[in-house]
């Protein structure tokens, strides 16, 4: 009775993810197809908070200058505090392109109550002064040359006060081609894109990679120090920013990490810098949490292997329908549908992520990022 009641739960489970989750797994949301060019194309700078980046920040500052854009455009870069070379190479590839496009500032050191990324990005917001737009984005980011253009006018056509993209995720070694693919679904799956672009819809989100922001907007909801101590920033500045208007959340290829996430350990850290502040810090969320995703990725192959009749079947057609929901995502990165098949131990290998996020936090340890700890600046400390 009591495996076919997990049986059970295990297939509802993912029939509701499959059917009634506004159909995330698609991966349906993209920027794909043009939008009309305005009368009139808005001022942008573009604000990049950097702190030890210099071995990808003159790639990324490089795809900035080669912009296409018709309109008034400069970038900012906030050097924030970097221990290496981060600005003289930023300041190097700018007089390689011959372009006084680009500011660079030294950050001044973080107040209490504010993240260091916050922080820069305020700082750089600042020195921005009069602009239409702000282009929010990350220091280990490339961007084809025609990406603000094209984020511009769609903004334009469709009054978007944020307009964020979930930029390619790097995935060339064997744990990015099982672990990459499947952090894009689970975002997914929190915040299904097509629910956080409905405008009736109360939830929201961004990806902080590449978010352009109206200017307006953002002073009328109390400037980026409303979300000062936010560890996940960019989906508190998008819940921030739809009570002033429409956001757009899409996939793209058209910018793309540039910084490999290294090994499984590397990848399992990035995860764990802030999962625990996603579930609020709540040791009773954790809980429910980890129960979710056991029951979700590790009874369909348990029931597979060690049941028998109907609760087997079951299990292998729960374990079915959780390849084919990777299906869309594993395509959108191009790696092997196989992958699919290897869910069970990719929800479990995250479900240890979560876990340890936790255990960081406790120990006082929590959204440790380049040498600074931030995340008891959301939690209960």
């Amino acid at each position: 009775m009591i495996v076919m009641s997990i049986a059970w739960a295990t297939l509802a489970a993912w029939l509701y993810l499959l059917a009634a989750r506004d159909g995330f797994w698609l991966a349906s949301e993209r920027d794909e197809g043009p939008s009309p060019a305005p009368a009139q194309w808005p001022r942008v700078v573009a604000v990049v908070p950097a702190r030890d980046e210099a071995d990808v920040i003159g790639r990324s500052i490089g795809s900035l200058l080669r912009q296409a854009y018709p309109g008034t455009f400069r970038a900012i870069m906030v050097d924030d505090e970097s221990s290496d070379d981060t600005a003289r190479v930023a300041r190097d590839e700018a007089m390689r392109h011959g372009s006084d496009q680009l500011t660079v500032i030294a950050g001044k050191p973080r107040p209490p109550g504010w993240t260091g990324k916050l922080w820069a990005m305020a700082q750089g917001i600042e020195q921005a002064g009069e602009t239409d737009y702000l282009w929010l984005t990350d220091a280990d980011i490339g961007h084809a040359p025609d990406n603000l253009l094209r984020l511009v006018a769609r903004s334009e056509a469709d009054g978007l006060v944020l307009h964020s993209l979930m930029v390619r995720l790097r995935c060339e070694s064997l744990a990015e081609h099982a672990l990459i693919p499947a952090f894009v679904l689970f975002f997914q799956m929190l915040y299904p894109f097509q629910r956080v672009n409905r405008p009736t819809s109360k939830l929201a989100a961004a990806a902080g990679g590449c978010m352009l922001v109206s200017a307006d907007a953002l002073a009328q909801a109390g400037g980026i120090k409303v979300i000062a101590d936010a560890l996940i920033d960019d989906c508190a500045l998008g819940a921030a920013l739809k009570r002033q208007g429409p956001i757009r959340l899409a996939l793209t290829r058209q910018a793309e990490s540039l910084r490999s996430y290294g090994g499984w350990r590397g990848i399992c850290a990035m995860i764990a810098r802030s999962a625990y502040a996603q579930l609020k810090y709540s040791p009773v969320i954790l809980a429910g949490t980890l129960l979710a995703l056991a029951l979700l990725f590790l009874a369909p192959p348990l029931l597979t292997i060690f049941a028998y009749g109907d609760a087997q079947i079951i299990g292998i057609v729960s374990w079915t329908v959780m390849a084919i929901i990777a299906q869309p995502m594993l395509a959108h990165y191009r790696v092997s549908p196989l992958w699919g098949v290897a869910m069970p131990a990719i929800g479990t290998a995250y479900g240890a992520a979560t876990l340890i996020s936790a255990l960081q936090h406790w120990r006082g340890r929590g959204g440790l990022w380049k040498g600074r700890v931030q995340a008891q600046l959301g939690g209960e400390h």
